[in-house]
């Protein structure tokens, strides 16, 4: 059973509230529909992925289809927080873009080397990011096939 684009929720990890607000921005003008939630750090994200406090309850925290993950937020960073998800068997399926301002080499493979997808810069204009998640949203949900829900829940 194929997902449809909309069904695919995204999960964003972003402390920066204006880049949270460009991001979404940027997601109506792309008119990428699908469900967007978001989480301020790696703590919060891996409460969000293991259902626990606040996202206990599965219909105000839907199921992820695609983490879309900043690797400098606060309390634990999206480093550690790939290396948790990634080391878990239960939430290593879950594939995971890193979009951030870091373009140093070093992250770069540390990331790939950790096991995400996809390493983007988060681009400097809105333009670009518009144009960057019109490619996110084909590929992750036009083009990729993503584990369906009963494959995804253990």
């Amino acid at each position: 059973m194929r997902r449809t684009l909309q069904s695919v929720t995204l999960l964003m990890a972003e402390d920066d509230d204006d880049d949270f607000l460009l991001a979404s921005d940027a997601f109506k003008k792309a008119q990428l529909l699908n469900p967007v939630k978001r989480v301020r750090d790696g703590e919060e994200l891996m409460e969000y992925l293991q259902r626990r406090g606040n996202y206990a309850e599965p219909a105000s925290s839907p199921e992820p289809g695609l983490i879309l993950l900043d690797l400098n937020m606060p309390k634990k960073d999206g480093r550690e927080a790939i290396t948790e998800i990634k080391a878990n068997a239960n939430l290593r399926h879950y594939p995971i873009v890193v979009l951030t301002t870091s373009n140093t080499e070093e992250d770069i493979l540390r990331s790939y080397d950790l096991g995400v997808a996809s390493y983007i810069r988060k681009p400097v204009t809105f333009k670009s990011l518009v144009e960057a998640i019109l490619v996110i949203g084909r590929y992750w949900f036009e083009i990729v096939e993503l584990p369906i829900d009963g494959v995804l829940r253990r």
